[in-house]
């Protein structure tokens, strides 16, 4: 068994300027904001959910983007409503949220 039953990858490289990537879209305060809200409905912890950053997970063109796992489900997003969807469909409910879903292969 794993040791968290989801965990999520917030990708929040920085580019140099002028280089499109994922923070440049507020995914820094979107994790912050995704953690946060895990830690209020009482999913962090061990059994439970792992929400932390990541480097450049390659995908900057679809961004800002997260992977969830263990199903490996890569999503992008806006704004608190979408990252609110993500963790109530998702990691709640185990829906798969197919309008921020992106593509496996892009």
């Amino acid at each position: 068994m794993s040791f968290y039953s989801h965990h999520v990858f917030f990708c929040t490289n920085q580019r140099e300027a002028g280089r499109d990537c994922c923070n440049n879209h507020g995914a820094s305060d979107l994790l912050d904001y995704a953690k946060d809200r895990i830690r209020e409905l009482g999913l962090k912890g061990e059994g439970k959910v792992r929400v932390q950053k990541a480097g450049c997970l390659d995908r900057c063109d679809l961004g800002p983007v997260l992977v969830i796992y263990p199903e490996e489900t890569w999503y992008t997003f806006i704004d608190r409503e979408d990252i609110d969807e993500i963790i109530s469909e998702h990691i709640v409910n185990g829906r798969v949220v197919e309008r921020l879903k992106l593509p496996d292969h892009a």
